[in-house]
C-alpha cells in the first residue's frame, strides 16, 4: 500500500537579514500577532518559556480573520536554530496539522519559508478534498502576508 502524500503548502521570500535576526523572530511566539492575519496573539503554556522541542504554546486565533475566536494548543516538534522552527497544532492526543518555517542563508540574508501540512488522517483528507482548495489559498496567502509583514519589520 503506497503511502498518502502530506497535504500541505508553502511560501517563501528573500529577507535582507541575517540568518540569525529572521530565527530570532519566527522562533518567538509571542509575536506572531504583529504578523499573522489570523492569529493575533500566542503565548507560551505549561511552564514553556521559549522554543524548545516539547514547549507548548497556545494561539489565539481568529479563523479567517473574521470568526470564530478560539485558543488554539501548540507543541513544538523540531527547533533547530537558525534553521526550522516547527509546531503541531491540535491537543496532545490529536494533532490536525503542523506549521513551521525553514531558514537558508541567501545571498547575504536569508530565504526563509514558511509551510502547513495536514495530518493524513481520514478525517483531514475528507476536509481536504472538500475545502482545501479554498483553505489552500487561505493559508497561503497569509503565510505571504505573514512573511512580508516579517519581512518589512527585519529590513527597517
Amino acid at each position: 500500500m503506497p503511502l498518502m502524500k502530506p497535504m500541505g503548502q508553502e511560501v517563501s521570500l528573500h529577507v535582507d537579514a541575517p540568518v540569525a535576526a529572521v530565527w530570532a523572530l519566527v522562533s518567538d511566539v509571542t509575536r506572531i500577532g504583529e504578523f499573522s492575519p489570523e492569529t493575533f496573539e500566542a503565548r507560551w503554556t505549561k511552564g514553556s518559556t521559549g522554543p524548545e522541542v516539547g514547549a507548548t504554546f497556545a494561539g489565539h486565533v481568529k479563523r479567517n480573520g473574521v470568526g470564530p475566536t478560539y485558543w488554539s494548543p501548540c507543541r513544538v516538534t523540531v527547533c533547530e536554530p537558525e534553521r526550522v522552527f516547527e509546531f503541531s497544532v491540535g491537543t496532545d492526543a490529536v494533532s490536525v496539522n503542523n506549521w513551521g518555517y525553514r531558514l537558508d542563508p541567501e545571498d547575504g540574508g536569508t530565504r526563509v519559508t514558511e509551510y502547513f501540512r495536514l495530518q493524513p488522517a481520514l478525517a483531514m483528507r475528507v476536509y481536504w478534498l472538500l475545502l482545501g482548495r479554498l483553505r489552500g489559498r487561505t493559508n497561503v496567502n497569509g503565510m505571504r502576508t505573514t512573511l512580508e509583514r516579517m519581512r518589512a519589520v527585519l529590513e527597517a
